[in-house]
Formats: structure tokens, C-alpha cells, sequence
């Protein structure tokens, strides 16, 4: 038994109709021919799994096949000692289950700025410079850290529970009462587990008269955690002058819930769709990661965009630029 009764109810796969809907939507249930109702296949496939959250969408059901999945990998990793069983993660686990870059000297006032670990370790010059003007315009510091959201999705739930307590404990020593994400991956994940109030960097610069706007067309690409809320998407769509174009026929960029360490294959296939040299915007750090490991892609992040620093994703450094924020200090 989980703590989810709705969970509960379909462990056993009868809620599922076998519709195939989610098969049909789904590169990963689709290779192995499964619904997301099987769960006893699931169960021994579970690490292999995207976590894009695709079914639940899809789904007449109503079942959240990203949860299911979710409950899976947390019991199979209980079982295996607190760690996720197999091979592959052994880096992720080295650096993020306790972040090894962390760096909060910069750290003052009530707001401070939680930039991530993915859009540092890419944009490593807007990250400085956003970092800069927020300070400069509004006396806002700036943490370095992760937000826990890939050690939770490996199904380590005790170290997921440590790591949001320590962000708590942390930010409630110091006083902050409102935290401004970058990411939509951090902000989807943290939003109502810190006591500190969360709002996304979209509409803190535009509460700050901060940005520019983007014209003209633009195709956009919503990361997985922001395509049933679109939280993000409605604050950016401030600084956009046209609706945007949005690409809908990309299951997932192939970094969601480390599924492309079992499955390297279909991460790398969800991306051909698109076609070589598309023009690409979207404001995930990892999407624009991984768009630009493909090679023949123009990626533009929005926020980078907005704030008009010309800086493509830099996926070859973006272990080092992590690294570097460890001991960076802003100018004041």
C-alpha cells in the first residue's frame, strides 16, 4: 500500500480500459507494447520510463501514469537500500543527492534568486548577469543549489524529504520569504513544499520593468512540467508580442526521469521530428541542452532572449560551469 489511495486503487491495472491511447503517445509503452494498466511489466521496467507525464494526458482513464511510476521506482529503490537498482546513475548521484556546488555567499534580503543547477551550467553568462541586474535594480542575492527533482524522480524518497527540508530550513534561518525561479522543472517540483513564497522570473522582471520584448513568430517548446499548468507559459507570454507557435509533435527533449540511460535509443529518436536547422525557443536550460547536442537545431532560450545576451547553450562545459558557481561571488 502507498500513501495514495487513488494510487492504491489501480496498482492492480484494473483501471485501466487498454485503449492504447497511451501506447499510441508514447515512444517508451509503445517499443515494449505496453498500457500504462500493465503494471507488472511496468514494474520491471520502470527506470525506463520518461516521466514526461504524456499518459496522464492522454489518458480516459484518469489515471497518472507518471505517479504510478513514480510509486514504482520508490518502492524498488526502498528495497534496494535507499539507492536506484542498476547501473548508470552514479554520477547524478555523486553530484545531487547532496549538491556538491552549492553556494550561497551570495545569499541577502528577503528574495533571492534560485537560478537551479541546469541553466548555470548552460548559460553560464546570463546566469551572472541576471544574477548582477536583480541586485543592482532590487538588492536581490542569489543561491546556487538543486532543487532535489532528480534524486525524487530516481525514487529516493528519503533523500527527496531531507533535501526539501534542509531548502526550508535554510531559507527560514535566513529570512526569505520569496524565492524566484528559473527553471520550470524546479518551480513545478518546489511549488508548495517550501514555506517561502515561489514566482517565476518572468514576472519578477516584468513586476521590476525588467526585459524585453520578443517579436515576431516564434516556435516554442513547453518542457514537460509546464504543458498541464502552463504556469510558466502565461507569464512569459507577457513579453511576446504574437501567440506562439507550439511544437507538439516532441514527446519529451530525452532527458526527463533519466529514462535515456536505459533508453538511449528513443531519447535520441524524440527529436527527429524536427527538422535540421529549426529555429527552437523554449525556457528549459536541459531542453536546450539537449536540442543543441543534436547539432542542426538554432535553440533559443527565452529567458536569454528576453534579456538580450546572445548565448547559445553551452552543452560541452556545462559540468565545469557547475562547478564554477560553487565559488562565484557577484559583484556589489
Amino acid at each position: 500500500m502507498t500513501e495514495n489511495p487513488r494510487i492504491d486503487n489501480i496498482m492492480d491495472g484494473k483501471a485501466c480500459i487498454h485503449c492504447h491511447q497511451c501506447q499510441e503517445h508514447c515512444a517508451f509503452l509503445k517499443k515494449y507494447q505496453i498500457d500504462i494498466g500493465d503494471v507488472d511489466r511496468l514494474e520491471e521496467l520502470a527506470f525506463h520510463c520518461f516521466l514526461c507525464g504524456v499518459c496522464t494526458q492522454v489518458c480516459p482513464a484518469g489515471i497518472d501514469g507518471r505517479e504510478l511510476i513514480l510509486t514504482m521506482r520508490r518502492r524498488q529503490t526502498e528495497e534496494n537500500g535507499g539507492k536506484p537498482p542498476g547501473k548508470g546513475y552514479g554520477m547524478l548521484l555523486k553530484e545531487k543527492r547532496r549538491y556538491q556546488f552549492r553556494n550561497d555567499q551570495n545569499q541577502t534580503g528577503k528574495t533571492i534568486l534560485f537560478p537551479g543547477c541546469n541553466f548555470p551550467a548552460y548559460y553560464p553568462q546570463t546566469t551572472k548577469y541576471l544574477a548582477e541586474l536583480l541586485w543592482k535594480k532590487a538588492g536581490i542575492g542569489v543561491v546556487f543549489d538543486c532543487c532535489g527533482k532528480p534524486i525524487a524522480e530516481l525514487g529516493m524518497r528519503r533523500d527527496e524529504e531531507r533535501i526539501i527540508g534542509e531548502l526550508n530550513d535554510r531559507f527560514t534561518r535566513a529570512g526569505i520569504e520569496e524565492v524566484i525561479m528559473v527553471c520550470p522543472n524546479c518551480y513545478d517540483f518546489l511549488k508548495g513544499k517550501l514555506q517561502a513564497r515561489i514566482v517565476t522570473i518572468y514576472e519578477k522582471l516584468k513586476e521590476l520593468g525588467l526585459g524585453r520584448e520578443l517579436s515576431g513568430d516564434i516556435r516554442l517548446y513547453l518542457p514537460c512540467p509546464d504543458r498541464s499548468s502552463g504556469e510558466f507559459l502565461a507569464k512569459i507570454e507577457d513579453f511576446l508580442t504574437r501567440e506562439p507557435d507550439v511544437v507538439r509533435d516532441v514527446q519529451c527533449c530525452g532527458l526527463g526521469g533519466c529514462g535515456r540511460v536505459l533508453e538511449p535509443q528513443i531519447a535520441q529518436e524524440m527529436l527527429q521530428t524536427l527538422q535540421p536547422g529549426e529555429k527552437i525557443y523554449t525556457y528549459c536550460a536541459s531542453c536546450c541542452g539537449a536540442f543543441t547536442r543534436r547539432g542542426d537545431l538554432c535553440v533559443r532560450h527565452v529567458l536569454a532572449e528576453i534579456l538580450g545576451i546572445n548565448e547559445q547553450a553551452d552543452a560541452k562545459n556545462a559540468l565545469l560551469n557547475r562547478m564554477k558557481f560553487k565559488y562565484w561571488k557577484e559583484k556589489r
